[in-house]
């Protein structure tokens, strides 16, 4: 065991004075590490809006909400359901009940443009039309700041993520809808899910400014329980009335933001590469100019009898820590400055705006330190390796 032995303890020692001989190559280690630290401040940012329109998602389904469509629509916009439809669709077994009958709420999905608050370019806001059942079944809906509008009365309701991104939303403010004025009565909640970037009203009211008639997009329905779904879908696609597709809440939802977050996603990736390369080549030129400096010492460590083996990992080691301290800094200033802050995108699916937080997630966190200590690695990698092959006599003589 004294090789092995031997060998760690000259890992050990040549680390120790690499770490210990920083502070005189102050300048260029600041350079690697505030370089690296960008990169990944850069990537966990793009990365959180993905991670931040996933969280909306998830938070806007539940296990026991099944949603109904037109057969072949993708989306609430692309779907048209007539009345009659809809009331074979309510009538479903599985659904669940109470006093007033089953727990379903046809609704309308039409498209309004408001001002951006950031930039006051206006924008494409979703306003749904909803049935009386529609707050039973998304039940973590809450009113937080005003009242519920009146059934029946040109009154609408909004979203707490919709009044933050958009002008005009505050109660006591009208916003046009066809040819009048509605005014804003009240802000709601539903557990940071998608419908609070939504303007809600009576559908009822709703039809006939759009001329709808009798007609709806989509079927929102509560279930008895999770394991009601297949019986619910099986009688439905087996309705020879019918023409629809019923999904679970958490599949549509998942289908909704997988091109946004597969984009997102992407470009964001593809920014941490291009960056992460410039970055490569600083920490490459940091550990050659700190090789270089240490050229005659790590020489003498050789003719001491050091191997090459622990001279090559106590630079690696050396590199990595700047990569790990970089990761840590950039980690933490995208976490300080980006977790939580609100904005809003496009949802390509339903062409209109989905309000979201940043989510800087743990793992988006570890992701983006991994993703410093591998520049650390690439960019140690070549000058320790360049530190060993030096013959021992040429590099002693080296000033």
């Amino acid at each position: 065991m004294a090789g092995p032995i031997n060998w760690l303890s000259q890992v050990a020692s040549v680390t120790q004075f690499n770490f210990l001989t920083l502070p005189q190559r102050k300048g260029a280690s600041a350079a690697a590490i505030f370089g690296i630290a960008g990169v990944v401040a850069v990537m966990v940012a793009v990365l959180s809006i993905a991670e931040g329109i996933m969280q909306t998602m998830d938070n806007s389904a539940s296990p026991e909400n099944v949603i109904v469509m037109r057969s072949g629509a993708n989306s609430e916009m692309m779907s048209i359901l007539m009345g009659d439809d809809v009331r074979i669709i309510s009538e479903g077994p599985g659904l669940a009940r109470d006093e007033t009958g089953a727990i379903a709420s046809p609704e309308l999905f039409v498209v309004i443009n408001l001002p951006m608050r950031s930039t006051g370019t206006d924008a494409n806001v979703p306003l749904r039309g909803v049935g009386r059942e529609a707050m039973k079944v998304r039940q973590q809906f809450s009113i937080v700041d005003g009242r519920m509008f009146q059934w029946g009365l040109h009154e609408v309701i909004v979203g707490v993520g919709a009044q933050y991104q958009f002008s005009g939303l505050e109660i006591g403010s009208s916003i046009t809808v066809g040819q009048e004025q509605w005014p804003v009565v009240g802000v709601f909640h539903v557990g940071g899910g998608l419908a609070e970037t939504e303007v809600w009203v009576d559908s009822a009211v709703l039809q006939p400014v759009y001329r709808r008639g009798n007609s709806f997009q989509v079927v929102y329905a509560k279930l008895e329980s999770e394991d009601s779904f297949q019986e619910y879908k099986d009688a439905l696609t087996s309705d020879p009335r019918l023409n629809v597709k019923p999904m679970r809440e958490s599949d549509y939802y998942a289908s909704q933001s997988e091109m946004l977050y597969k984009l997102i996603t992407g470009l964001g990736t593809l920014i941490a590469l291009i960056m992460g390369f410039g970055a490569v080549f600083g920490a490459l030129n940091t550990m050659y100019t700190a090789v270089s400096s240490r050229t005659r010492e790590i020489a003498t460590l050789r003719a001491l009898g050091f191997n090459a083996g622990p001279v090559v990992i106590s630079v690696l080691m050396e590199s990595l820590l700047l990569a790990f301290i970089g990761g840590v800094i950039g980690a933490g200033l995208a976490w300080w400055v980006f977790d939580g802050f609100r904005a809003a995108t496009l949802n390509f699916a339903s062409f209109s705006q989905v309000a979201f937080a940043f989510n800087v997630s743990l793992p988006l966190l570890v992701r983006g330190i991994v993703f410093a200590m591998i520049i650390g690695l690439i960019g140690g990698l070549f000058p320790a390796v360049r530190s060993v092959r030096q013959p021992i006599s040429t590099a002693l003589r080296e000033l």
